[in-house]
């Protein structure tokens, strides 16, 4: 019995179905790259109501991070500061700046002024600061050079792999507590060996378990 099709047809649709597949899988590899959290996310740098340079007052002036952001050792989130905190300083110093209108207007009227959150993590995510920074994982780690920053943008992907990495592996971030908000320091040797020792003298073994994360 003769077949419908031709044997040049049906190796002509034979070939169409594969470059169909190939095609397809091609551009799903693409998509899932460009939609991954390293791509999506890191350089994320929202516009913020007050043009404050964590370069300046971090860097130039030395501020240190827990001036500001007091609550990252002894709770699970980086508090923003008050305006109060804000205004210590610029009642005095630059307090004509009209750069500066947002933060008097909020200190006048008791609103907090309306920063854009840059580091965003799912509801569904339980993170906690106090525990990193008392296990001596600096700022750096996750934040990046932050006092070299004009505006912060986002510099690691924070997704569940990126962690993870770090839970399964996380002696080169681990430094003396007395250093995590130094941003510029480095060890004199290996930073893994150090954190090594660190982690066998206070006992840290970052659990990798779902739950820890997932509550």
């Amino acid at each position: 019995m003769s077949s419908i099709f031709s044997k040049r047809f049906d190796t002509n649709l034979r070939v169409a179905a594969v470059a169909v597949i190939v095609t397809l899988g091609g551009a799903g590899a693409v998509l899932g790259y460009l939609l991954h959290p390293k791509q999506l996310d890191t350089g994320y740098t929202p516009m913020q109501p007050v043009p404050y340079s964590h370069k300046l007052h971090a860097g130039n002036l030395g501020m240190d991070c827990l001036y500001c952001h007091t609550t990252v050792v002894k709770a699970n989130y980086a508090a923003v500061p008050a305006t109060e905190v804000c205004m210590n300083c610029h009642v005095r110093v630059r307090e004509k700046s009209p750069k500066l209108q947002v933060v008097r207007d909020s200190y006048a009227s008791g609103q907090p002024i309306p920063w854009v959150k840059v580091h965003r993590l799912p509801d569904y995510v339980y993170f906690n600061h106090q525990a990193h920074v008392g296990s001596g994982v600096s700022c750096v780690s996750c934040h990046g050079r932050v006092d070299q920053m004009v505006e912060v943008r986002q510099v690691q992907p924070l997704s569940m792999a990126w962690c993870l990495e770090c839970h399964r592996n996380p002696a080169a971030n681990i430094r003396p507590v007395e250093y995590v908000t130094k941003l510029d320091w480095k060890p004199e040797g290996d930073p893994a060996e150090l954190g090594m020792k660190l982690m066998q003298a206070k006992g840290i073994k970052p659990p990798d378990n779902c739950s820890s994360c997932h509550r």
